[in-house]
């Protein structure tokens, strides 16, 4: 096997709208060992990993994946059955994943699968492959590129003899670090199940809950509520008694010392028994309780030391331990914590009891389980030494054993829900002792000897309030109902009702994309929203760029879904993105697609329109079941696309009157959404919204500046793909024609599309047409230009990662608008020699028909462009396609004319102007 490749899907992509892992393999010679040539294979797989059985596959019923394994399937189709069971033999819930073969590439597969946890999901799949190795005879193992494609992986690679045990270790340990706690997951969770975007900010647990302006933030449970002044009051033990004692709640006495004499004194003074710990602990560490002896208090002094420079002294409440939760002022849950303990047999040691206590499969490390394993470490044997008792000591059948003599769950202690046992006066000071600190979320740990009874008939009372406090006990308590805590954090960050994402307007097609992008951005500013856009020339707030990138992809759409003063997203969304790791987001409001046109061809398996039509309908079939999607009525791909687009069907046609599509026509007979040029006097003609059964006259398309009065037939395109998507986001009509009258295609509004300078005596066309079709745009509107025009230069260059054919062909529709050609090179040549890509240009324009000696081969940009500007006469025309479009637009303005004289006049005027090189011809 040959591993070629690795991504992950980290939104909704060509597959799925599920994450997932693609692993792009190439069997080799194992394309003709399918499982069922492969003896004794699919046995020693099930012996290995028998919950295979359960797996449907497509017959979508357990065994399902059996019947496939015996009647022979392919490898790495077994590759992504094993990578999901892997996962959730360590309790992922993963159960979906796709194999396709690759057309064109006999052999060769994308095995992908669903994953949580992305670095799991990762290393899921490199086991997979080490492990399906594993079970083929010896003379067909063999991964090559598995160190070059894992090459990142922290875990190192197991070896041929595979282990499952260590396998599922190294996943674990992943899985461990990697993946959020269970307070964070709950939390996550519960947001998605509301329907609320996730994005998480880091290695860590701290996530953005909802997108832009709506944005809350949580790490655990503290959240964008929580008071850094409450944080800090919290865990400042004796702040927190002062506060709560001022507020008439029942705290134990206590004093702050700094030596263990001072902490004796202390304890005599308050009176035995007492507790001891530092003063800004947590998780129980350094606590210990019911202190009777100075020599105990010296003792727990030293313990209490290590965790903290000042250490607390306070009278020991009798009863037992709970932690009330309170959120936004209201108690959601009770757990009565109990200190890990083993209950004796009359045979079996403290340690052997502990070992068996801890084959509880709830039992983890850490917070990763219900319950955390015991530990017999130096605090846990003190604490047996004081009740005289050893690991080996054999306690009496039915014998209680504490460990410890906190309730922590971090210690390995269980809880009990005791939600609908607490009494009212006890509910009242735990909200109280919440809002005295000044805590959104608070853990109140409240000692009372029986929770459903008043602490003021009891005795016993509050012994500390935590910030941040962990939801482990109440969401899964050892014993008891559990408790969805997380749900009324939820409800405190977005009460219902109120927004929680932003509006994502996203555009995508072959060529326009930037220029409508900018046109909704321009009316939807208009309109009195903060724009966040993202082009192939940065990422965009309002008329600021905050970077300066090609942003067309599902990383910069992300930073604009980050930023919280953004109330609405548009976003430019380019193949690259969607093939390599899906959209930037999970869905969408107003999705549009431009057009499709042969570019890209032959990159990452896209060779034919048609495959670049799927790449792109991605973003339509990720819009919202109540969004839009808009499409290119003058476009067969694109009209294909309906039966796949999410939302209401639009659509935006230059075909008006006579000249529209039957099927557009019906469309709007039937109440269907559309903006249509209709056929008017002035040029460009007028655009009209079709809307349930109402003709609404946004504006002539003459009026627009960036139409050029109206000839310029693509940007009028682009504005109707603007309008249609403001229209449907339900910016007014009078904002959307009043906007678009303002937007002009001067370089500010719009860098390099269509931008003109007209001041040096001749005219300047700056534009990014990198493809036939796009070169083809313009083209059309040099035609109806040239007759205002002497001649037309033309410096033209394309991508390098572009076909052959492809340049060629943009050589000879060159040769049909220009009388002068400069061909250039991209400064990227992506693989090509360098010359080579101005021969295959010119080999296209000679082919046509077009004189050698009009035609000049220039490698670099700026060289090409002075060449050009050099060239220009008054009343010529100079056309250039930038790759750098800013320094291209600086060179045009700081260029300098040669000043004409009187002889250059007369030599001028004795010559009769060459309009065209066919005419010269």
């Amino acid at each position: 096997m040959h591993i070629i490749e690795r991504g992950v899907y980290r939104g909704p992509h060509l597959y799925s709208s599920a994450p997932m892992v693609r692993i792009k393999l190439d069997l080799g010679s194992l394309e003709d060992w399918p499982s069922d040539r492969l003896p004794g294979f699919t046995e020693r797989l099930l012996a290995v990993l028998p919950g295979l059985h359960q797996h449907g596959c497509c017959f979508h019923e357990p065994g399902g994946f059996v019947r496939r394994l015996e009647e022979g399937t392919w490898l790495g189709h077994v590759t992504e059955h094993v990578a999901i069971e892997l996962q959730s033999l360590i309790g992922l819930r993963v159960t979906r994943g796709k194999t396709r073969s690759v057309r064109g590439e006999p052999g060769v597969y994308n095995v992908m699968y669903v994953y949580e946890e992305e670095e799991t999901g990762l290393l899921a799949g490199r086991l997979a492959l080490q492990f399906v190795d594993s079970l083929l005879p010896a003379e067909l193992q063999g991964i090559q590129g598995l160190d070059r494609v894992y090459k990142d992986e922290e875990e190192p690679a197991l070896q041929a003899a595979f282990d499952l045990q260590a396998a599922l270790a190294a996943l674990k340990n992943v899985h461990r670090r990697k993946a959020l706690g269970p307070t964070t997951l709950s939390l996550v969770q519960e947001a998605e199940r509301r329907g609320i975007p996730v994005m998480r900010l880091d290695d860590q647990s701290l996530v953005q809950l909802g997108t832009g302006r709506y944005q809350k933030r949580i790490r655990a449970s503290t959240t964008s509520f929580t008071s850094s002044i409450a944080t800090d009051a919290a865990s400042d033990k004796d702040l927190t008694k002062a506060l709560l004692a001022d507020s008439g709640l029942p705290v134990p006495k206590g004093e702050v010392v700094r030596s263990p004499e001072d902490a004796v004194r202390a304890a005599e003074r308050i009176g035995y028994p007492v507790v001891v710990k530092p003063l800004d602990g947590n998780h129980g560490r350094g606590v210990s309780i019911d202190l009777s002896t100075p020599e105990e208090v010296t003792q727990a002094f030293a313990e209490a030391a290590r965790h903290s420079r000042r250490v607390i002294v306070e009278s020991c409440f009798k009863g037992r331990d709970h932690r009330i939760l309170v959120v936004n002022g209201e108690v959601v849950a009770v757990a009565e914590r109990v200190p890990a303990h083993v209950v004796g047999d009359g045979q079996r040691s403290i340690a052997a009891l502990v070992e068996e206590v801890n084959r509880d499969p709830r039992r983890g490390e850490g917070h990763e389980n219900v319950m955390t394993r015991m530990i017999l470490n130096d605090h846990v044997l003190g604490f047996l030494a004081k009740a005289g008792l050893t690991p080996e000591s054999v306690p009496a059948a039915g014998q209680v054993i504490y460990l410890c003599d906190t309730a922590n769950l971090s210690t390995g202690g269980t809880a009990v829900d005791r939600t609908d046992d607490i009494h009212p006066d006890n509910a009242l000071i735990a909200r109280r002792a919440a809002q005295a600190v000044g805590l959104d979320v608070a853990g109140i740990d409240f000692i009372a000897p029986d929770i459903a009874r008043s602490v003021h008939e009891t005795g016993g009372g509050i012994i500390e309030v935590n910030a941040a406090p962990g939801f482990r006990m109440h969401l899964q308590p050892s014993e008891g109902r559990p408790r969805n805590v997380a749900r009324p954090v939820i409800d405190m960050l977005f009460p219902r009702g109120t927004p929680t994402r932003i509006p994502i307007l996203a555009v995508t097609g072959t060529n326009g994309k930037s220029t409508t992008c900018r046109m909704v951005g321009h009316i939807l500013r208009a309109h009195g929203w903060n724009v966040g856009l993202t082009s192939t020339t940065g990422i965009y707030v309002n008329n600021d760029r905050v970077m300066e990138t090609d942003a067309s992809g599902p990383w910069s759409a992300r930073v604009v879904l980050r930023d919280p003063t953004v109330d609405v997203a548009v976003l430019e969304t380019a193949r690259g993105g969607i093939l390599r790791e899906g959209l930037g987001f999970s869905e969408c409001d107003v999705g549009l697609v431009t057009n499709i046109q042969p570019d890209h061809l032959g990159l990452k398996g896209v060779d034919t329109v048609e495959d670049l039509a799927w790449v792109k309908s991605v973003v339509v079939e990720a819009v919202h079941r109540n969004g839009t999607s808009i499409l290119n009525a003058d476009d067969p791909l694109t009209v294909g696309m309906r039966r796949r687009a999410g939302g209401r069907i639009g659509y935006f046609s230059l075909r008006g009157g006579a000249d529209m599509p039957e099927f557009l026509r019906e469309h709007i007979e039937n109440g269907g959404f559309a903006v249509v040029r209709e056929p008017g006097r002035s040029p460009g003609g007028q655009i009209v919204i079709h809307d349930d059964g109402d003709s609404i006259h946004v504006t002539r398309a003459a009026e627009i500046p960036a139409t050029l009065g109206g000839l310029a037939e693509f940007n009028v395109q682009n504005a109707m793909g603007a309008v249609a998507m403001a229209y449907a986001q339900g910016v007014p009509v009078n904002v959307i024609r009043m906007a678009l009258s303002t937007y002009t295609n001067s370089f500010a509004h719009s860098p390099g599309r269509l931008n003109v300078f007209d001041g040096h005596g001749f005219r300047v066309i700056l534009d990014y047409a990198h493809n036939p079709a796009g070169l083809q745009a313009l083209g059309d509107l040099i035609l109806k230009l040239r007759q205002h025009h002497r001649r037309v230069i033309g410096m033209i260059n394309i991508p390098g990662d572009r076909r052959d054919d492809d340049m060629r062909v943009m050589g000879a529709l060159a040769a049909r608008y220009f009388d002068e050609i400069i061909f250039r090179e991209d400064p990227a040549r992506r693989g090509r020699q360098p010359g080579e890509i101005v021969t295959l240009l010119a080999e296209g324009a000679l082919a046509v028909g077009f004189p050698e000696d009009r035609i000049k081969r220039i490698l670099e940009e700026d060289q090409a462009a002075d060449i050009c500007l050099g060239m220009a006469q008054p009343g010529d025309l100079v056309v250039l396609t930038p790759t750098d479009v800013e320094a291209m637009w600086q060179q045009v303005l700081n260029f300098q004319p040669r000043l004409a004289t009187r002889f250059d006049v007369e030599i001028e005027r004795a010559e009769e102007p060459v309009t065209s090189w066919r005419k010269s011809a």
